[in-house]
């Protein structure tokens, strides 16, 4: 008999008190350097709610045993959430990335009003962990609100923590999205009849996702279900990285040495140490080499469109990070792939490669590769996280940053233009090494899918990529992660604060498209969509493209 234990008091609060949880990422060596940041931007949000007339109440503490105060696990939260009055007022403050799964099936039962508070820091950054737990959030049908600042000053900020505390919920301006409608002219254009054979096509045959070990990072909103998949004609095929690994070690050190050879031949630089703990050494991107060839060999086998790799839990404690692996696979300039029967596989075509396995991320680039590659056009894909941004001579350019890995095409100067890091320690135990660079100048359409119920809707946008001043790019790489490639752009008609406040995941994929061919790929994409089932939602002043 299951005994229930009802000794501890909840945690409640009063009339004029908000209850604050932190959640963070399941690495303890990634915690304890986030927890600074943490503390310096709590006491920022304290002090505003203090002259706004409201007491901060932390719900949990800072643990000296762990040297930080986060919650890191599903078992802390649910155990810390049984503890806490269901109709409490909660600001749920993320300031570093975060397991979303760690709270979002608490916060799904929670009845009392629920906001999403981050910081807009490239260091350790909140706003992707917000990001996150808010596609999370929505994809469950939890009513939550969303909220981010640089330093708790700002009159928006403000604002809008004051409507929060009236009135339990702040609604963000979301005109920047309009919902195109099934019969939409666009689907009788041109290009909008090449999208719909396209889409006829998947439907169809079907583009098959392989991921290795699904639900990756505690990315909820990353994991969808599977008649969503099959009803848009991109089952998933689930692959475990045991048998990764296993195949990994079939292939021969000579293979490995060529593969690696490739890329030095070309130019790509590798910054090798001697310390494999703190260093990239020559072993680790030979393993990554073998984890590369691997990736196409179960691509063939299994007739996939995409692959992806979980990469960081599970995969860091066995061998080097993906990173390199997936952005080589993802490139059409690649290493010839041999099958063990010696035929070339995929030659001359990129293999999509899904970072994190996240599906609302594989839906839109194996869908984009597929249009671009039928239109005869360049279909290397990639997905960035919304990592950060700021202003530069009265622009605001994002930073999209995704952890080691890009199509070397997106890269300025490609093979050539591309620096390998080890990855970072506090992540990667095993090491391994990066793909970086500055992303190349040039337009491309953006998009991201995700889900509510088992329908599949999808943000579809387009933008361009900017070659900043050389201190301006070096500035912006030390206030992220300096070892991972940076794209730099600004998206056409969507400001800072529409993206934060509508976007459904810490994620966005993007393909350069020429310029000349800009409108005629964004209608055929867009048409390609609805054919599929997909309801589209067009961005900014994409819609004029239409």
């Amino acid at each position: 008999m299951i005994e229930l234990s009802m000794s501890e008091p909840l945690i409640s609060t009063e009339a004029d008190e908000v209850l604050v949880v932190t959640n963070a990422d399941l690495r303890e060596s990634a915690n304890v350097p986030c927890w600074p940041v943490y503390e310096e931007f709590s006491h920022l949000l304290e002090r505003e709610l203090a002259r706004q007339g409201f007491k901060m109440k932390r719900a949990h503490q800072y643990d000296p045993a762990r040297k930080h105060g986060f919650i890191s696990s599903q078992k802390e939260g649910s155990e810390l959430f049984a503890r806490i009055d269901p109709d409490a007022p909660i600001i749920v403050l993320l300031t570093a990335w975060q397991y979303s799964h760690h709270i979002a099936p608490s916060l799904a039962h929670h009845r009392g009003p629920i906001l999403l508070m981050a910081n807009f820091d490239g260091t350790w950054p909140g706003l992707v962990g917000m990001l996150c737990m808010a596609g999370t959030l929505t994809s469950l049908g939890v009513n939550y609100s969303r909220l981010w600042s640089e330093n708790c000053e700002d009159v928006f900020f403000r604002d809008g923590l004051a409507a929060w505390l009236k009135d339990g919920k702040i609604e963000h301006d979301l005109s920047y999205l309009e919902t195109v409608d099934r019969n939409h002219p666009v689907l009788s254009s041109p290009a909008g009849e090449a999208g719909i054979k396209v889409g006829e096509h998947i439907l169809k045959h079907k583009a098959i996702l392989g991921l290795f070990d699904t639900f990756c990072m505690g990315m909820m909103n990353g994991f969808f279900p599977l008649k969503a998949l099959t009803s848009i004609g991109m089952p998933l095929e689930a692959l475990s990285q045991s048998a990764l690994l296993v195949e990994m070690e079939k292939v021969p050190q000579k293979l490995r040495e060529d593969c690696l050879s490739f890329y030095e031949a070309r130019g790509m630089r590798f910054q090798y140490g001697e310390d494999p703990a703190s260093e990239l050494t020559r072993e680790q991107v030979l393993e990554q080499c073998a984890m590369m060839i691997a990736m196409g060999r179960f691509a063939k086998r299994f007739g996939l469109t995409a692959v992806g790799v979980q990469y960081q839990q599970g995969l860091k404690d066995s061998c080097a990070a993906s990173d390199f692996a997936e952005g080589a696979i993802g490139s059409t300039e690649r290493f010839p792939i041999p099958d063990e029967d010696g035929s070339i596989i995929c030659e001359g075509k990129p293999i999509p490669c899904i970072n994190e396995v996240d599906m609302g991320t594989a839906i839109p680039q194996a869908m984009l590769f597929r249009l671009l590659d039928a239109m005869g056009l360049p279909s290397e894909t990639t997905l960035h996280d919304v990592r950060w941004g700021s202003e530069f001579d009265g622009t605001f350019y994002w930073d999209f940053e995704i952890s080691g890995s890009v199509p070397f095409e997106h890269l300025k100067g490609g093979i050539a233009g591309a620096t390998g890091y080890r990855q970072p320690a506090m992540f990667f135990p095993k090491g391994g090494s990066s793909i970086a660079g500055q992303c190349k100048a040039g337009r491309f359409v953006w998009a991201r899918a995700h889900y509510e119920g088992t329908a599949v809707i999808m943000h579809i946008g387009t933008g361009t990529a900017v070659e900043l001043p050389d201190q301006e790019f070096e500035r912006r790489r030390r206030a992220t992660t300096y070892e991972w490639p940076l794209m730099n752009c600004v998206l056409d008609g969507v400001g800072r604060d529409d993206l934060m406040a509508g976007h459904q995941s810490n994620h966005i994929t993007v393909a350069y498209v020429p310029e000349t061919e800009l409108q005629t790929v964004l209608q055929a994409f867009v048409a390609q969509a609805l054919t599929q089932g997909i309801s589209v939602k067009i961005a900014g002043s994409a819609k004029h493209l239409l």
